[in-house]
C-alpha cells in the first residue's frame, strides 16, 4: 500500500467514524420532534457507540472482515433464502428505527412507560453492547451474509462468547430488540421486535442446517455448546 493510498484510507476513515457518531442524532431526534429528548439522546449515543466500536476495531485490526460485511446481499455464495431475508430485515429495521420516535415522542401514540420500565430497558442495552462487540472480535467470519467462506478458510470459533451460545451476535441483537423500545416507550417498536424475533429464529435455524452440513467440526461444537441463542431455553 503506498502512502498516497493510506493517506486517501485513513482519511475515507475519519470521515465514515464522523458521519457514524452525526448520524444516528440526527435521524432519531428530529424524527421525534424533541431535541431535550433524554431517551432518544440515550439510545442515539449508544448506537453510535455499537457502530463505531465495531467498525474502528476491523479497520485497525480485521479488514479482511470489514471487506466481507461491505459486500451487498447476493454476493458470493450467499444462500438464497438468506438474501431475501436479509434484504427484508434492512427494511424492517429502518421502519423500527424510524417508527419508534414518531411513536413515543412526535404522535405520542403508546401510553407513557413507568420509569422502572424503561431503566430496564436501558440496562439490557450494556449486555447488548458487549455481545454484539465481543461476537465480532472473536470471530474473523461474524458475516452479514450466510454462506460458507471458503474463500477465508472458515473454521468454527468455539470459545469467548461462542464457548456461552452459538450465536452471541444474534443474542445481542435480541437484547437491543426489545431493550430500545422499553427505554423509549414505544410499543409499536415492541411489536416490530416481535415479527423480528421470528425472522431471527428462522435464520438461525437456516444458517445451523448450512453450518453442520457444510462447516467441517460443527456438529461437535454443537455438542459442546447446547443451546442456540438464550441459554437454558433455546
Amino acid at each position: 500500500m503506498t502512502k498516497e493510498t493510506k493517506t486517501k484510507s485513513m482519511g475515507g476513515f475519519i470521515f465514515n467514524s464522523l458521519f457514524i457518531i452525526i448520524l444516528f442524532p440526527a435521524i432519531i431526534l428530529p424524527v421525534s420532534g424533541n431535541w431535550f429528548w433524554v431517551e432518544g439522546w440515550i439510545f442515539s449515543l449508544w448506537f453510535d457507540a455499537m457502530v463505531l466500536s465495531n467498525y474502528v476495531y476491523l479497520y485497525l485490526y480485521d479488514p479482511a472482515l470489514l471487506a466481507e460485511r461491505s459486500k451487498a446481499p447476493g454476493s458470493d455464495n450467499q444462500k438464497k433464502w438468506d438474501k431475501v431475508i436479509l434484504s427484508g430485515a434492512y427494511v424492517m429495521w429502518l421502519a423500527w428505527f424510524i417508527l419508534m420516535p414518531l411513536d413515543a415522542q412526535r404522535f405520542g401514540w403508546s401510553p407513557a412507560f413507568p420509569v422502572w420500565l424503561k431503566v430496564i430497558g436501558g440496562l439490557a442495552l450494556i449486555p447488548s453492547l458487549y455481545f454484539i462487540y465481543r461476537a465480532t472480535v472473536e470471530n474473523t467470519f461474524l458475516s452479514t451474509m450466510v454462506r460458507i467462506q471458503t474463500d477465508r478458510k472458515q473454521q468454527v470459533i468455539s470459545t469467548g462468547v461462542y464457548g456461552f451460545v452459538r450465536h452471541p451476535l444474534y443474542l445481542g441483537v435480541l437484547l437491543m430488540l426489545f431493550g430500545a423500545p422499553l427505554l423509549l416507550g414505544s410499543l409499536f417498536g415492541f411489536i416490530i421486535s416481535l415479527i423480528a424475533l421470528v425472522v431471527l429464529a428462522g435464520r438461525i435455524i437456516g444458517e445451523e442446517k448450512m453450518l453442520v452440513n457444510e462447516l467441517e467440526g460443527y456438529e461437535d461444537y454443537k455438542k459442546k455448546v447446547k443451546y442456540r441463542l438464550i441459554p437454558y431455553i433455546w
